[in-house]
């Protein structure tokens, strides 16, 4: 016989089985006396399973994650949801707002966990957020973009030397992998110390919305809480998951010249090392341009989309692969599968066309 869910409390507020609530944290006050809030909507499955959580816009300009988050909660296969699942579109309701990544205290709050009861915004913040969300959950996904005026391809982040978490990322979908390393004060970091298995999904760019990156999030989600048997199986045959190919490792190529940059490669592109020309830097007559090379074979999983640059900055994230032309492959078969709108898990009427 099934087990029945236990109900959940979440800032005071509980949730019983088969209910779905929205909650509203309190953060504290700004000093214009509003009140600085992290809304919370909590989906308890009548049936026992895993917690999950999923988050966006920790930094508060990055977009897609929101998106993702309000298209996952139209799939209709959640009204037979197995265990609990705790989505926050926008942890960082002050950055949302001023369209910017930081607190009002200029402070990152993906540096800022496991955070303070006590402390800054930004640790108050954490604090909660590891208190009310990250402590009741079994499980996350983190959802993120590139910073502003630089891109990332969807890939997935973790702790890929961990059995379950390696099994998750498999499961997301994602055409890349990369097994990188906590960094402190991070929500990673201080979840992987709970001793819960979670995944760092990049994509897009900040202040963005970008279709293939929204897609690929929602139906990865639905991926992994179907491995996590939280969602009954796609009946849909078409509806198949691409296997991602895991990095060796990555570098950035950098600005050889300060001035005006122009990229002659997109995202996911196959690079030769020397012998692939991959953007120029030049200066405003052209009279003066420096070729742009990447010192290794990879694939282009990131690159600055500003054509305004200095010396030294931060170009092209390139990723390196055992094998290069199988990563491009996986690339292109994740492209090709996202023009599929038969196989989105959510109504299609409201969202434009990859056609």
């Amino acid at each position: 016989m099934p087990r029945r869910n236990q109900p959940i409390t979440i800032g005071g507020v509980t949730v019983a089985p088969g209910e779905r609530k929205t909650i509203d944290l309190e953060i504290g006050k700004l000093y214009t006396h509003s009140e600085l809030i992290m809304p919370v909507q909590v989906w308890c499955g009548r049936q026992a399973g895993p917690v999950v959580f999923i988050s966006a816009a920790i930094h508060g300009d990055e977009l897609n994650g929101v998106e993702i988050i309000r298209r996952l909660l139209k799939v209709k296969s959640l009204q037979r949801l197995k265990g609990t699942l705790i989505t926050v579109p926008i942890v960082n309701l002050h950055g949302f707002i001023n369209h910017t990544r930081y607190l009002p205290d200029r402070r990152d709050l993906n540096r800022s966990f496991p955070g303070s009861k006590t402390g800054s915004i930004a640790g108050r913040l954490g604090y909660i957020f590891m208190n009310e969300i990250v402590k009741k959950s079994t499980h996350g996904i983190d959802l993120h973009t590139g910073a502003i005026n630089r891109s990332n391809l969807p890939q997935i982040r973790a702790n890929l030397d961990d059995d379950e978490t390696r099994e998750m990322a498999m499961a997301f979908g994602a055409p890349l992998m990369l097994n990188s390393n906590l960094r402190d004060g991070s929500l990673r970091a201080a979840a992987v110390k709970k001793g819960i298995p979670i995944l760092l999904y990049e994509a897009g760019e900040a202040l963005r919305f970008d279709e293939v990156s929204i897609r690929a999030g929602v139906k990865g989600i639905i991926n992994v809480m179907r491995h996590l048997e939280m969602l009954p199986k796609s009946r849909k045959k078409k509806d198949r998951k691409i296997q991602p190919v895991l990095a060796r490792s990555s570098f950035w190529v950098r600005a050889p010249h300060s001035g005006i940059f122009r990229s002659l490669v997109s995202d996911g592109s196959r690079v030769h090392g020397n012998k692939t020309l991959i953007g120029v830097v030049s200066d405003p007559f052209g009279e003066t341009e420096v070729e742009v090379y990447s010192p290794s074979s990879g694939i282009v999983i990131g690159q600055m989309k500003m054509p305004l640059v200095n010396e030294g900055e931060a170009l092209f994230h390139i990723a390196k692969f055992a094998r290069s032309d199988i990563a491009e492959g996986k690339v292109e078969e994740f492209h090709e599968e996202l023009l599929d709108e038969t196989i989105l898990p959510y109504p299609t009427d409201d969202i434009p066309s990859l056609q």
